[in-house]
């Protein structure tokens, strides 16, 4: 096994174009493109490139998910709480147990890394 592997989307490499589970469009018609990358030798993380057009989904996490924007914009509301704006180039986490709002203004183009 590789102890480096570098994370590419090319031509050969196709997306799962289904939403993610937990994530209910709310408002306009967002579409979203997922390429899971890389699972770790254990099982317990995917890495990979995450997009979706503007719109807004309600989404539930039931897994750690660390962030880094390549490109656009989301107001990003948990429920009952306050909102954060994202952009290209920001980093973020958000946590096993949030429920809220992903108002995507702008398209998105992200890398994350998802707790299996």
């Amino acid at each position: 096994m590789n102890a480096i592997t570098k994370l590419s989307v090319n031509a050969n490499t196709t997306p799962d174009t289904n939403d993610l589970d937990g994530w209910v469009v709310v408002d306009g018609n967002p579409t979203m493109r997922t390429w899971a990358l890389h699972t770790n030798s254990d099982g317990t993380m995917l890495s990979g490139v995450w997009e979706a057009t503007p719109g807004t989904y309600h989404a539930t996490y039931t897994a750690y998910e660390f962030v880094h924007m390549i490109s656009g914009r989301i107001v990003i509301t948990p429920d009952g709480g306050t909102s954060v704006t994202v952009r290209a180039g920001d980093a973020f986490v958000v946590e096993a147990d949030f429920k809220g709002t992903w108002k995507i203004e702008e398209p998105v183009r992200k890398h994350f890394d998802f707790k299996l």
